[in-house]
C-alpha cells in the first residue's frame, strides 16, 4: 500500500513551540497565569461600572490595557491548542490542554464586563468620545462588539455562560477530537489513522480506494451513536443558546460573527445550488465517461484519471513550488511564506494521534502563526500547503493591525488560503507541457474547487437541515445518514453509486462540531478569489499592492471596504454567478479535451 516510508516522514519539518512558552511545565507559563490573573482583577477593580464616565482618551487607554491582557491570555491558549493538536492520545497533553482552557476561562471572566459594559454605552455617548485618536483606532472592533448588542443578555447569564463553556461545548468538542485522534481503520490488516485511510481514497489503485472506503465507513458506523450523540448535543446547546439571544436563524450569529449579511449569504448559497447541474453533476458525468462506465463508486470521486501520471512531491519540490509562485506574484508575499520553512514553524509529517487535516492557527501578533499539515507527497498535498500557507501569510500580515483588530473574518481568511492554491496551481498547469498532464491539473483543480464551493455548501444545507429537525426531538444515526445521503445525491448528482457505509461519512468532519456553519466560507472564498484572479490576469499592473493592502487591513474593514478597492460588490448576485463561470470554463475546457 503507497504510503510514506518512516524516512521520508521523519525528513518533514515538526513545528517548535518555544517561540510560545518553553514547555508545558515551564516556570515561565505558570508565572504568566498567575500574573494575568492578577492583572485581570486589577482591571476589574479599576474600570468595572466606569466606563460611561470615561473621556475619549481614557477609554482608548482602557481598551488598550483590554488588548494587552487579552493577547497575553491568546498566547497561552494558543499553546495548549498547538500542543494538544500535535497529539491528541497523550493522556498527559490532554490534562493539560483541558487545565489551561479551565484557568483562563476563570481569568478572563474578571475582563467579560469589559465588552458588555462598551455594548451597553450610549450610541451618542460613544461618537463623542471616538473624536479622541486614543479611541478611535478601536473604532472598528468596536464596531463589530456592538454589532451583537441586540443580542446580548444580562451580565450574570453572560458570565455563567462563559464560564460553563469548558464543561459545555469544549468538552463535547474535546471528546470528538480525542474519539477521531483514537480511532484506527484497518485497511487490509494495517491500522491506519483517518488522515492516513482518508488519503488512499485518492490513491491510483481503485481496490485500494475500496478496501480504505470501506474501512472509513465500517469504522465510522461503529461510533456512529457516540458522533450522533456529540451531534445531538451540540446542536441543541446552541439551539437554546441561540433562543436566548433571540437569533432568528441557526446560522445568523456565523454570520453576524462573518460581518457577512445574511442576504450576501443566501445569494452565494442560492447561486452555488443552482449551479449544481452545470458544474458537480456534468463534471463527474464527464469523469464517469473517462473511466469508462455509466455509474461510478463514491470511492471514485477523487481518483486520479486513467492513464495519467500521478506526480509525487517530496516537501523540498512542494516547498519551492508554492513559494515561487507566491514569488511570481509579489516578492513580499514570498518572503513572508518563506519564513514559515526556515523556522520551525510547520508540522507536516503524519503521525498517531496528531489531528487530521489541516490549519493555519494564528496566535498572536506578538508571535506568529503555525501551520499544521498532513503531508503525504501528492499534489493536493501541494495545493494544502499553499492554501494554509496563504492563511499564515494573511496572518504575518494583518498582525500589525495589534490582537483586537487583526482577527478576520472566515470569509475573507479563506480568500487569502484560495487565492494561494490558485497561484500555485496556475504555476504547475503552466509547466505542463503535456496534454495529458494538463488534463490532469485541469481535473484536479476542478475537483478541488468542486469540494471547495459545491461540497461545502452541500454541507452547510447538511447542517441547516439537522438544526432544523434536531428542534423537533434527537435524531437517531441512521436518520443523520438519511440526510446526508439526501444531500450528497442532490450535490453530486446522478453520477456515483453509494453503498451503506457511506451514510455515516458525516460523523468524521470536524467543522460541524467546532465551528457551526463555517463552511460556506469556502465557498465564499473560492468564488471570490475566481473573480479576483480574473482581474490581475486582465490588469496585473498594481494589482499585487492592492491585495496586499487588503491583507494587511485584517478585521479592520468588512467585505464591501476591501473589495471596493477591485471594483467587486458581493451583495450583487451576479458577482457569484461570475466567479462560478470559472469553474465552468474548467469544465468546457475538459469536454473539449475528451
Amino acid at each position: 500500500m503507497p504510503l510514506k516510508t518512516a524516512a521520508a516522514t521523519a525528513e518533514l519539518p515538526v513545528w517548535n513551540l518555544a517561540d510560545l512558552f518553553p514547555g508545558r511545565d515551564s516556570p515561565e507559563l505558570a508565572k504568566a497565569l498567575d500574573a494575568a490573573e492578577a492583572d485581570a482583577k486589577a482591571f476589574a477593580l479599576k474600570y468595572a461600572e466606569k466606563l460611561a464616565g470615561l473621556d475619549g482618551k481614557a477609554l482608548g487607554a482602557a481598551v488598550a490595557a483590554y488588548e494587552a491582557l487579552e493577547e497575553r491570555l491568546a498566547r497561552m491558549t494558543s499553546f495548549a491548542d498547538l500542543t494538544y493538536a500535535a497529539d491528541q492520545a497523550d493522556p498527559a497533553i490532554a490534562k493539560f490542554y483541558q487545565g489551561i482552557q479551565e484557568r483562563v476561562n476563570a481569568i478572563s471572566s474578571h475582563t467579560l464586563f469589559f465588552a458588555l459594559e462598551l455594548n451597553r454605552l450610549a450610541d451618542a455617548d460613544l461618537e463623542a468620545k471616538l473624536a479622541d485618536p486614543a479611541l478611535a483606532k478601536y473604532a472598528p472592533w468596536l464596531r463589530d462588539l456592538r454589532a451583537f448588542r441586540p443580542h446580548q443578555l444580562a451580565d450574570d447569564m453572560e458570565k455563567l455562560l462563559h464560564e460553563k463553556y469548558v464543561a459545555g461545548r469544549a468538552a463535547w468538542t474535546r471528546l470528538f477530537d480525542e474519539t477521531m485522534a483514537g480511532l484506527r481503520f484497518d485497511v487490509d490488516g494495517k491500522k491506519l489513522t483517518s488522515a492516513e485511510a482518508l488519503h488512499l481514497l485518492s490513491d491510483r489503485d481503485g481496490k485500494v480506494r475500496k478496501a480504505a472506503a470501506k474501512a472509513v465507513g465500517k469504522t465510522l458506523g461503529d461510533n456512529s451513536r457516540l458522533f450522533a450523540l456529540i451531534t445531538n448535543t451540540l446542536i441543541k446547546d446552541k439551539e437554546i443558546e441561540d433562543k436566548w439571544r433571540s437569533y432568528p436563524r441557526p446560522i445568523s450569529s456565523r454570520n453576524l460573527a462573518n460581518r457577512v449579511e445574511d442576504e450576501v449569504v443566501e445569494a452565494l448559497i442560492a447561486a452555488v445550488r443552482d449551479s449544481y447541474p452545470r458544474l458537480s453533476h456534468r463534471y463527474y458525468a464527464l469523469k464517469a465517461k473517462w473511466f469508462g462506465v455509466d455509474r461510478m463508486d463514491y470511492w471514485d470521486r477523487n481518483a486520479p484519471l486513467p492513464q495519467a501520471d500521478e506526480e509525487s512531491f517530496d516537501w523540498s519540490r512542494a516547498r519551492d513550488t508554492v513559494i515561487e509562485a507566491y514569488g511570481d506574484f509579489s516578492k513580499d508575499m514570498a518572503a513572508t511564506g518563506k519564513r514559515f520553512f526556515d523556522n520551525a514553524w510547520i508540522d507536516a509529517g503524519v503521525r498517531p494521534g496528531k489531528a487530521p487535516g489541516a490549519f493555519a492557527h494564528p496566535t498572536v501578533p506578538s508571535a506568529h502563526p503555525y501551520l499544521l499539515l498532513n503531508f503525504q507527497g501528492k499534489t493536493r498535498d501541494v495545493m494544502t500547503l499553499a492554501h494554509e500557507l496563504g492563511h499564515g501569510v494573511h496572518q504575518v500580515m494583518a498582525a500589525g493591525q495589534g490582537h483586537l483588530l487583526a482577527d478576520t473574518p472566515l470569509t475573507l481568511a479563506e480568500t487569502a488560503s484560495v487565492f494561494g492554491e490558485m497561484l500555485t496551481f496556475r504555476k504547475l498547469l503552466d509547466g505542463a507541457k503535456e496534454p495529458s498532464r494538463r488534463k490532469a491539473m485541469l481535473a484536479g483543480k476542478v475537483e478541488d474547487m468542486l469540494n471547495t464551493v459545491v461540497r461545502q455548501v452541500a454541507f452547510c444545507e447538511f447542517e441547516r437541515r439537522l438544526h432544523d429537525e434536531r428542534r423537533g426531538g434527537e435524531m437517531v444515526p441512521e436518520r443523520i445518514g438519511e440526510i446526508w445521503m439526501d444531500v450528497q445525491r442532490e450535490s453530486l448528482g446522478p453520477a456515483f453509486r453509494y453503498d451503506g457505509e457511506y451514510a455515516w461519512y458525516w460523523s468524521y468532519i470536524p467543522h460541524f462540531v467546532h465551528t457551526p456553519f463555517y463552511v460556506y466560507a469556502y465557498a465564499f472564498g473560492d468564488c471570490l478569489v475566481n473573480s479576483l484572479y480574473a482581474l490581475y490576469r486582465r490588469a496585473p499592473e498594481g494589482f499585487a499592492q492592492k491585495y496586499l493592502d487588503m491583507l494587511r487591513a485584517g478585521g479592520s474593514k468588512r467585505h464591501k471596504e476591501l473589495l471596493a478597492p477591485f471594483g467587486l460588490d458581493a451583495a450583487d448576485p451576479n458577482f457569484w454567478r461570475e466567479g462560478l463561470k470559472v469553474v465552468e470554463g474548467f469544465i468546457d475546457e475538459l469536454e473539449t479535451i475528451g
